[in-house]
This record gives C-alpha cells, sequence and structure tokens, in this order.
C-alpha cells in the first residue's frame, strides 16, 4: 500500500495524466509499427529490384554465331605495367562454335584456334576488317597474240 501511495504522489507531483500518457504511448508504438511495415515492404522490392537485374545480367550471356566479328581479351598483357597496353586485340571471326563457350577463331594473320567466350566481346567496329577475303580463281585469259 505504501509503494501505491508514492507512486500516485510522484505522478501527481509531476502533473502526469495517466490516461494522456498511456493514449500518446500507444500512438507511438502503432506509428513505430507503421515504420516497421515500411521498411519491410522497402527491402523487399530492393530484394526483388536486384534479383530482377541479376536474372537479366544472366540473360545476357554472350551468344556468338558463325561469321560475327568479335574481340580477344589479351590476358598477357596484365603481366607487364604499362596504361597505354591495349587489353583487346581483333577484329577476329567466328568459324566454329562448340559446345559449353569454346570458339574457334582467326583473323586475316592468324591460323584459326580455340578460345572460351569468357575472353571474347563483340566488335563493334566497322565489318569490313573482320570479313573473310574471298578470291575466286578463274581460268586464265590466252592472249590472242600467243599464237603467232
Amino acid at each position: 500500500m505504501l509503494i501505491k501511495r508514492t507512486t500516485f504522489w510522484a505522478l501527481k507531483l509531476l502533473n502526469l495524466d495517466l490516461s494522456a500518457t498511456s493514449t500518446t504511448h500507444k500512438l507511438q508504438m502503432l506509428e513505430l509499427e507503421e515504420w516497421r511495415h515500411y521498411a519491410y515492404e522497402n527491402t523487399q522490392i530492393y530484394k526483388e529490384r536486384t534479383k530482377h537485374l541479376h536474372v537479366a545480367c544472366l540473360k545476357g550471356t554472350k551468344e556468338f554465331q558463325v561469321g560475327d566479328c568479335i574481340l580477344l581479351f589479351n590476358a598477357r598483357v596484365k603481366l607487364f605495367s604499362g596504361k597505354l597496353r591495349l587489353l583487346w586485340s581483333g577484329p577476329f571471326m567466328v568459324i566454329q562454335v562448340f559446345p559449353y563457350g569454346t570458339m574457334k577463331i582467326r583473323n586475316a594473320q592468324t591460323e584459326p584456334f580455340k578460345v572460351n567466350d569468357n575472353l571474347l566481346k563483340p566488335y563493334l567496329g566497322d565489318d569490313v576488317e573482320c570479313e573473310e577475303l574471298l578470291i575466286k580463281l578463274e581460268e586464265p585469259l590466252v592472249h590472242l597474240y600467243a599464237s603467232i
């Protein structure tokens, strides 16, 4: 009984209304629940967007067909220092596509060789440089004056 009188005396001394403080406390708790719900929704939206972007990046894997112009990553450049070294060499042309991302490529100066597609990227420059040069051999012309 002594404790109840002292708490009542403290409330009366501080001039606190117990019913008003309880309603404000309830309102603050409801507002806190709303903010928690809002934060939870935002995290769900963020997770969905990042998952969607990740799947979009996976779907956008490199698929090259025969005849495509590509650039080859020059891994040996990383062994040597220097800012002005070219990381990509080419353009090369895809000759044959094998399963699991392996391709046979060549350019005008090299023999065909196999490369994995993680070292390749599409070439967006002029197609003239990577087209194969076709030379049709014809019968030699007989000179009219050869029989004379």
